[in-house]
């Protein structure tokens, strides 16, 4: 049997459906943010290029504060952690971040993992599988990381339409009153930029005694006056649960991480397989992890300049016509709603506007909504977002796309 030909088949269809994704050669200029010198063709030729779709939302991954602390910890500590935390990669920078993100979201403890991704899906699949008879209540857009997670752990799941509490509580009231329920949601969602709300989503919880799963990774160090999240922001925290969040989106490095009471988080670290097999984040990234939360739980400067930065490119694009959907987040969806132009869109923005963003397209978003996401950091400056809309109202006249009416 030839199976790269099986193989080359799917991708063939992917690409044929203009789907199939290619990854830019970038390198991020230190100090620079949000420049990068994108290396492509087979020569490898240079040029730079503007990033527009980065996760880095404040651009702290290049923060002296954080590029200092890692360099520190990196000369005292080297490079790795030598191994899982419970055999040899306990590190005093791992116990001491632990206690940055306990404190941010005021709970008793926290828990690292490698990355968001691995937190929820070590955190659900170990809640739904060891809490007998448990049962998972899911938003219908919760991230691949949460869906997989709750599929793992093998509990009896339901899924509640999107952000709809009336929803929530029609499936909680089906439940068996006696079974361990945990609420499983995201605050800012990160394709369409809308937020839960949450409160309401406790209230719910509440009345049928289910804990409450939060992830925060598209909100925390961008909401709330400490960069607690939107949790923090609306003062509802202290009824969460738990509270999932990353360290590799606006703490600019990389990471995952739980928080929540000191024996739900020592639950996790004593059954999670996800927690007890992997290597142990390196000390250096710990250490700047810990140098971004500190600095964020001071600042204000960044969010706020973020928010301004925000506001005028949604201004920016009204303007000119350009549609994104409405929402009160950092994210800026622009809608194309067809992936060959979307694509073909990306690609013309690289290679004639040196502007670099990503198409996102199914199984990112449904078919039919395919968009741009664009990301404006407090690094933007405003000529870069005057570029950027001048680059796509040219872009949607030769594409034939509709306009949005004022």
């Amino acid at each position: 049997m030839n199976y790269d030909q099986l193989f080359e088949a799917q991708l063939d269809q992917l690409r044929d459906e203009g789907n199939y994704r290619v990854f830019a050669d970038l390198e991020r200029h230190c100090g620079s943010f949000p420049k990068a010198t994108n290396r492509h063709g087979s020569d490898e030729a240079e040029r730079h290029v503007t990033v527009w779709c980065s996760n880095d939302y404040l651009g702290m991954g290049q923060h002296p504060k954080v590029l200092e602390a890692m360099q520190s910890a990196l000369a005292e500590c080297g490079a790795g952690a030598g191994g899982t935390r419970n055999i040899s990669g306990t590190n005093r920078h791992h116990v001491l971040l632990e206690r940055e993100l306990a404190d941010l979201h005021r709970k008793e403890a926290a828990l690292l993992f490698t990355s968001g991704y691995v937190s929820n899906w070590a955190a659900l699949s170990t809640l739904g599988s060891r809490l007998k008879n448990c049962v998972i209540l899911s938003d219908a857009l919760n991230h691949a990381s949460m869906i997989e997670g709750i599929r793992h752990s093998r509990a009896d799941k339901k899924i509640w339409a999107h952000n709809d509490v009336e929803d929530l509580r029609r499936k909680l009231a089906d439940c068996d009153p006696d079974a361990p329920k945990v609420v499983a949601f995201e605050s800012v969602y990160s394709m369409d930029g809308d937020i839960a709300p949450i409160a309401e989503i406790c209230d719910v919880a509440d009345e049928f005694g289910a804990m409450t799963y939060l992830d925060e990774v598209h909100a925390v160090g961008l909401y709330g006056p400490r960069g607690g999240g939107v949790s923090e922001r609306d003062g509802v925290a202290d009824r969460v649960t738990l509270i999932e969040g990353t360290l590799g989106k606006a703490y600019g490095v990389m990471g995952g991480y739980i928080t929540g009471s000191a024996a739900l988080c020592d639950f996790i670290r004593s059954f999670a397989s996800g927690f007890i097999f992997t290597t142990a984040l390196p000390p250096a990234v710990a250490a700047g992890a810990a140098a971004s939360i500190r600095h964020l739980k001071e600042s204000q400067l960044e969010r706020a300049r973020q928010r301004r930065q925000v506001a005028r490119l949604r201004e920016r694009l009204d303007a000119v016509g350009i549609p994104h959907l409405p929402n009160p987040s950092h994210i800026v969806p622009v809608m194309i709603k067809d992936p060959v132009k979307c694509k073909m869109i990306s690609d013309i923005l690289m290679d004639n506007f040196a502007i670099y963003v990503q198409p996102i397209n199914y199984p990112t978003v449904p078919k039919g909504t395919e968009r741009l996401r664009l990301t404006p950091s407090p690094l933007h400056s405003d000529a870069e977002i005057d570029r950027m809309v001048d680059a796509l109202s040219q872009l949607w006249a030769q594409c034939a796309l509709s306009r949005a009416v004022a």
